[in-house]
């Protein structure tokens, strides 16, 4: 990395995305008087009669979970997608400027253990192994759908970032569309083989495991970075060692791996501010929507809020929302951050 990036305001471009994040090192010694949030707190209770989604207890409109004794997938009862949502399209006017149209899918939760009193962090590997196959089978059976083009796995960890229930589960969204995000990678990423005859994200892999300096974890079938072009503080992203477009491709073995790597990265993050460490994470396997997209990298995100320690975050406002992503500590700091955390926690 350029020693003048190190103490100096500059731009780093996300190639993924197709923009430009802000990186200003110089303010990390500013002082802090903004907002701060109670830390996390790990739950206590192995089963929580009061829990809706422990085993045997009740659901939003009287519907009673199995007594599950590993992982359990129900569809959710707040859905934001509906199978049978009118398909339509308006445009009032003609002039492109209110335009709306119909969209259906599908909302399931998938809780990872009947336990409580876990996380990704503190479960099993071989634990989680039944949590990587559930989201597969998941994966494919959504995706088999000819109404569904793209299925969207992620979990949102801890109360700052809006888990309504502390109990281990997470999310599957399978929509009619593809979502904005997915839109802007696979744009990128169809560019990138275009041009250059290669991967996106396979060749961005190559570059940091060969510089080392934004690794964090790795074994023998993915790498977690820091990401060039990060914009959370303590962002990562999971990138396969080979060409692996999603969770069906996986052998048993990668999949072994996945969860092993997701174990060390969700520990490794407890142990950054010593507190159960929030974040939304997602998985990005490619679309379901008939084509085979030979551009496509499976990848997995991780967006953290915390910022400075465990009660103070990282606000997106201002100049984030009205101009363009910003942060201040740089992906290098961040990474070594981390890599000092996997120490601790037993991961390096």
């Amino acid at each position: 990395m350029n020693p003048l990036a190190a103490q100096n305001p500059h731009r780093r471009y996300n190639p993924l995305k197709r923009e430009w994040v802000l990186v200003s090192p110089q303010r990390t010694q500013r002082p802090w008087q903004g907002q701060t949030e109670t830390p996390g707190t790990p739950a206590a209770l192995q089963y929580d009669p009061t829990c809706y989604l422990c085993p045997g207890n009740e659901r939003a409109g009287g519907v009673h979970n199995p007594q599950y004794t590993s992982t359990f997938v129900f569809t959710n009862d707040f859905s934001a997608l509906k199978p049978d949502s009118p398909h339509f399209s308006t445009d009032e006017a003609g002039k492109g400027l209110l335009v709306a149209e119909g969209e259906s899918g599908m909302c399931r939760v998938l809780c990872f253990s009947p336990r409580h009193d876990l996380t990704l962090a503190n479960m099993a590997v071989p634990d989680i192994r039944v949590v990587v196959d559930a989201w597969q089978e998941q994966y494919e059976d959504l995706g088999k759908r000819d109404e569904i083009h793209y299925v969207q796995i992620f979990e949102n960890r801890g109360a700052m970032m809006g888990a309504s229930n502390p109990h281990p589960h997470g999310q599957i969204w399978a929509n009619h569309s593809l979502p904005d995000e997915i839109v802007s990678e696979l744009g990128a990423q169809q560019q990138y083989l275009a041009d250059h005859g290669t991967n996106l994200l396979v060749a961005y892999r190559e570059m940091e495991s060969a510089a080392g300096e934004r690794v964090v974890l790795s074994n023998a079938s993915f790498v977690v970075v820091v990401p060039f072009w990060a914009v959370w503080p303590f962002e990562t992203m999971i990138l396969p060692t080979r060409h692996l477009p999603d969770l069906a491709a996986m052998t048993d073995a990668e999949r072994n791996d996945f969860a092993a790597i997701l174990q060390a990265i969700t520990a490794t993050y407890n142990q950054v501010f010593d507190t159960p460490f929030p974040y939304s994470m997602g998985l990005h396997p490619r679309p379901f929507d008939g084509q085979d997209h030979p551009s496509w990298q499976f990848h997995v995100h991780f967006y953290p809020p915390l910022l400075r320690s465990a009660t103070v975050r990282k606000f997106m406002v201002g100049y984030e929302l009205l101009g363009s992503p910003q942060r201040d500590i740089t992906p290098e700091t961040a990474a070594e951050t981390l890599r000092q955390a996997a120490k601790k926690a037993g991961k390096l």
